[in-house]
Parts: structure tokens; C-alpha cells; sequence
């Protein structure tokens, strides 16, 4: 292997093609815009209503949409072209930022049309997500995947860690500002996707292969691959279980006194020790 060659397999070889600069900043800034809005969306519902049950619907209002939708969108991914779809997805979420936004400015005390909102946010995630993540293997080459995808895979850490430390601490200005930021970095999220030029492939129409038989195809594979279906079986209860930190809200205000400042550190807490725990396994 040439001294190039070896050169363009570092982190900063990578980052040398424009491409894959334009797919991490945008992966990047849409996780911590999710992440920022989070923290904003929990400390003020459960300012307006002092409810734990709000609470769990703020999740549910986000997790339902993701749930009906991620199997279509799948198939929507391989049909359409991603960047289109990715860069749809960002914009409805800065909607759904701007929606957050009227709804302050408005005073609104029904968090009826706040749910509302997270649902469109939770649309626009369904739709991104199976886009987006499928992004790696065309821009780099086959030698470059292994490391393309740890720093990917850093980079999310990164964003998982420091962005409800930062919504936290913009909530400091209210949270018109907070959702003014996201909505932001969801609109450079679109124009990060749009400005990418690799194409990627499109899967031809079969006329006799239905949609269904298309989006059930994925659970077929899993049923047939035991190690698959154990591994997001695996993944499946963690996120629900982990769908506890959700009240934490209650805790940093009722029973710490620490402000949304707070609540956005111990947001960040779990990532952090997440991060620790994977290293000391790799290592």
C-alpha cells in the first residue's frame, strides 16, 4: 500500500472528500438539533402541565410516526433519490421547529398542538433515517468503509453527548431561541444533502414484486437470520427501556433545583457513560 493510499485511510484522508465532509457535518448538526429540541420540549411541557403523563407523550407523540412509517420509508429510500428525501426530512423538521415556535409566542397552554408538532418531527425522522444512514458506502471506497464508518459513528457520539448539554444551557434564553437555533440546523441539514454529489443508486420498478412483499422483505431476512433479529431485538428494549430519561425533567426541577441547565447535563450523563463502557470493551 502506497504512502496515498494509507493517507487518504486516516480520519484526515477522509475528510478530504467533499462528499463525506458534506454527509458527516450534516448527520452531525441534525442529531444535535433532535437533541437540543428534546431537552427544550420536556422542560417546557412539564412546565406548562407538571405532569408526568405529559411527559410520556411528548416520547409517544415522537416514537409512534417513527414506528408506522420506518418500514415504507425504507422502501421509499431504495425508490427515491436519498438526498432528496433527507433534505425533504430536514425541512419538515425545521416546520416542525417553527410550529414549536408559534406555539410559544402564542402563549399556548393546550400541549395538545405541541404532541402535534412532535408528531410531524417524528415523521420527518421516519423518513431520514433509513435515507440518510445508507449514505457511508457511496461515498467512500471499499478500503476506507471500516474507518468511514468509526468516525461516522464518533461523530454521532459527539453530537449524542453535547447536544442536550447545550440545549440546556440555550434554554437559558428562552425557548423561542432554542427553537429558533434547531430550526437552523435543520435547514443546513437539507442544503448539507442537496450540495452532496454522489447519486445514489435507485432500484428499477418490478411490476411483480407488490409494496408489500418490498417492505416486509426486511422482516423475512430477519426471521431467517437469527443473530440479526437477536441483535435489534436487543437494540428494540433498550430504547424503550431507556425511554426513562424522559422524566428527567421532574428531577432536575421538583427534586434537584438545577434548571434546564441541568436537566441538559444529566441528559448527557448516560452518552457519556456509554461512550466509556465502549472503549473499555474495544479496548
Amino acid at each position: 500500500m502506497t504512502d496515498i493510499q494509507k493517507s487518504e485511510d486516516t480520519p484526515a484522508g477522509l475528510f478530504r472528500l467533499r462528499d463525506f465532509r458534506f454527509y458527516i457535518s450534516g448527520r452531525f448538526l441534525g442529531t444535535l438539533g433532535m437533541l437540543i429540541q428534546s431537552v427544550a420540549v420536556g422542560w417546557q411541557v412539564y412546565d406548562i402541565t407538571e405532569s408526568p403523563l405529559a411527559l410520556g407523550y411528548v416520547g409517544l407523540a415522537q416514537f409512534l410516526p417513527i414506528v408506522l412509517l420506518t418500514l415504507p420509508a425504507g422502501d421509499i429510500a431504495d425508490r427515491v433519490d436519498r438526498r432528496i428525501i433527507v433534505a425533504g426530512a430536514g425541512l419538515l423538521e425545521a416546520a416542525a421547529a417553527g410550529w414549536l415556535i408559534l406555539l410559544t409566542l402564542t402563549h399556548s397552554g393546550d400541549v395538545t398542538w405541541f404532541y402535534a408538532a412532535l408528531a410531524l418531527f417524528g415523521c420527518a425522522r421516519a423518513f431520514m433515517a433509513p435515507a440518510a444512514r445508507s449514505f457511508v458506502p457511496l461515498l467512500v471506497t471499499a478500503r476506507q468503509l471500516p474507518r468511514a464508518i468509526a468516525v461516522s459513528s464518533s461523530t454521532f457520539q459527539v453530537a449524542v453527548i453535547t447536544g442536550p448539554a447545550i440545549g440546556g444551557g440555550l434554554y437559558l434564553f428562552g425557548p423561542v431561541f432554542v427553537y429558533a437555533v434547531c430550526a437552523a440546523l435543520f435547514m443546513t441539514v437539507a442544503l448539507a444533502f442537496l450540495a452532496i454529489r454522489t447519486r445514489p443508486p435507485v432500484q428499477p420498478h418490478a411490476p411483480a414484486t407488490s409494496a408489500f412483499t418490498r417492505v416486509t422483505a426486511g422482516i423475512a431476512y430477519m426471521r431467517r437470520t437469527p443473530i440479526v433479529l437477536g441483535a435489534i431485538s436487543l437494540d428494540l428494549f433498550a430504547v424503550l427501556l431507556g425511554g426513562a430519561v424522559a422524566l428527567l425533567p421532574i428531577y432536575a426541577r421538583d427534586i434537584l433545583h438545577v434548571g434546564p441547565e441541568g436537566l441538559g447535563l444529566m441528559r448527557s450523563a448516560p452518552a457519556i457513560r456509554l461512550s466509556s463502557d465502549c472503549r473499555k470493551i474495544s479496548g
